[in-house]
């Protein structure tokens, strides 16, 4: 396993750094947490026209062809930044999911559009069990003609209030196993019957609740096999734990870099508070949590882009992070002192996404269980 990044990877990691700090400053990120979108059209239309849309989508659809691996570098830099929009829903949800699974028709229809930064999507999986397993999935779709009905409600789906098209994860039959009878739907955003309800959430980001009444879809809108969607699912939820694995590292690397700043700069006793060998502790546990978090959150995402079986892996990942971020947003609190609490400052940006991002695509302890049964136990 090589994990060092190639120059064009290193190139890559450096333009996308220099543009956030530069399209990305922290007012846009506060602005965006008050607007109605949730997200910057003209940053859009910006990152589209870098070919971050389109980054790992095949070429022929009008992509860049780019490995998972040059993804997770753009992740860590959007979650450094707290990019605000709707990139990991369109992408990482929507697009790798039509990559992986949808209809040559499909593809040629929407994909290019994503690359051009023209559509957004997301995945509607979640419902009011809040549960990331196949037991969750209760939005019936019934066989009308030759199209489908869709009924039931969606929770905590991302940015389904800018989405154009919403992948929705539905259950057409009922089998031996909670696996058996999931299809997933292609569905218009602006279809009749569909009501979109944006959620208060702790990190501020656009989660929604989608209600279905009686949406009627055609037979071609299925991605993937009739009743075997779980399969897709799985891997759907495979790349996002490790994608916001990354968001996470960016962000815990962030708080590092302004704690170990602000101990160097504050002053108490009339001596810099990092001269502390309480203080020099708690930013050599933040150091260790950050570079650990980092060697296997890219681990798994090396092992995901070499198409290798990494189930595992990424389980190890999603359930240290999640804490790990945790810890070290908690001891940047700590060594900022009260200024760190409040909402002028910077902390409470990342302390409130650490947070969000800990119990997305499965908590510590969800992904504890997952290791166990790949161990066999």
């Amino acid at each position: 396993m090589n994990l060092t990044l190639s120059e064009e990877q290193e190139m890559l990691r450096k333009m996308a750094r220099d543009f956030l700090v530069k399209e990305c400053p922290r007012k846009l990120v506060r602005d965006m947490e008050e607007d109605e979108k949730g997200y910057s059209p003209e940053l859009w239309r910006k990152m589209a026209e870098l070919g971050w849309m389109g980054l790992v989508l095949p070429e022929q659809y009008g992509g860049g062809s780019g490995s998972f691996l040059d993804l997770a570098i753009l992740l860590e830099e959007m979650g450094r930044a707290c990019l605000p929009g709707p990139f990991f829903s369109t992408v990482l949800l929507g697009a790798l999911t039509l990559t992986e699974a949808g209809t040559e028709e499909q593809k040629k229809k929407y994909l290019p559009q994503v690359a051009s930064g023209k559509a957004i999507l997301t995945v509607a999986l979640t419902e009011p069990s809040a549960i990331w397993t196949a037991d969750g999935v209760s939005l019936k779709a019934a066989r009308k003609g030759d199209g489908y009905v869709l009924s039931g409600t969606k929770l905590f789906v991302p940015d389904a209030n800018v989405a154009d098209w919403i992948i929705c994860v539905a259950r057409t039959a009922t089998g031996k196993k909670p696996e058996d009878g999931v299809t997933l739907f292609l569905v218009d955003s602006r279809s009749p019957g569909i009501k979109c309800n944006a959620l208060k959430t702790i990190a501020s980001d656009r989660q929604c609740e989608v209600v279905f009444e009686n949406v009627l879809v055609p037979a071609a809108s299925i991605v993937g096999r009739v009743d075997q969607g779980w399969e897709v699912v799985e891997r759907l939820l495979k790349r996002s734990a490790v994608g916001k694995c990354l968001e996470m590292v960016g962000g815990a690397q962030q708080v590092l870099e302004m704690t170990v700043q602000y101990a160097k700069d504050r002053v108490q006793f009339d001596r810099p508070i990092g001269s502390f060998q309480a203080v020099q502790h708690h930013c050599a546990n933040m150091v260790t949590d950050v570079d650990g978090s980092r060697l296997i959150s890219y681990q798994a995402a090396w092992m995901l882009s070499e198409g290798l079986p990494c189930s595992k892996e990424i389980a190890m990942a999603k359930a240290w992070v999640s804490e790990s971020y945790r810890r070290v947003v908690v001891l940047g609190h700590q060594v900022h002192g009260g200024i760190g609490f409040t909402k002028d400052h910077d902390m409470q940006l990342y302390f409130r996404r650490a947070k969000a991002a800990e119990l997305a695509y499965g908590d510590a302890e969800f992904h504890r269980e997952l290791v166990a049964n790949e161990i066999g136990i």
